[in-house]
């Protein structure tokens, strides 16, 4: 996935001087997308493993809390430098949000932010925590107006074809989460 979303922008010439993942989620496709691009791999952001999952805490002010205690930024590393943030997803943007603006309180000069996955636009309803469409950020706005809330010079999604190139064609998955297709009969 993180190959995927490298020839994207090298085909768009997008320059940055590392990419990072979001931890730990990020790092698979960040590794991917360094390898592919050239650009170097670099742990720029430091988790805390103390802290679990954000975006299923029942409220935001929790989830802003969470965030803030998970993830901790590399200032002598990012400060300057033009930065490639991978991540795996975007359900609500909380902590896209609250990276973006805490790298760039670091002295990023810009973030460019990658999801490797297709725009999350509809809930799941077997087990993962996105009850309602009003809940998903990519469901009430379009991806410039995502990139704005969140504060990134950039940002760019794997579509539902990149995914399917990357993980494979047999349709022997579902992706109800990007793709609205539940398989009720």
């Amino acid at each position: 996935m993180g190959k995927e979303l490298a020839t994207n922008d090298i085909n768009c010439k997008i320059k940055a001087d590392m990419v990072i993942p979001v931890p730990d989620s990020g790092v698979p496709a960040a590794l991917g997308y360094a390898n592919h691009s050239k650009i170097p791999f670099k742990l720029g952001i430091i988790r805390n493993h103390y802290v679990g999952r954000t975006f299923i805490e029942p409220t935001q002010e929790m989830r802003n809390l969470k965030v803030k205690m998970k993830l901790n930024p590399m200032r002598s590393l990012i400060e300057g430098k033009s930065l490639i943030v991978i991540d795996d997803s975007i359900v609500r943007g909380t902590t896209s949000k609250r990276i973006v603006g805490m790298l760039k309180d670091a002295g990023a000069a810009e973030v460019h932010f990658r999801v490797a996955s297709p725009m999350i636009q509809h809930p799941c309803f077997y087990g993962i925590d996105t009850p309602t469409k009003g809940e998903l950020i990519n469901a009430r706005l379009t991806k410039e107006e995502v990139r704005e809330y969140i504060g990134a010079d950039s940002l760019e999604y794997l579509t539902i074809d990149n995914l399917k190139d990357a993980i494979g064609r047999d349709r022997n998955y579902s992706l109800p989460s990007f793709d609205g297709d539940y398989f009720i009969k």
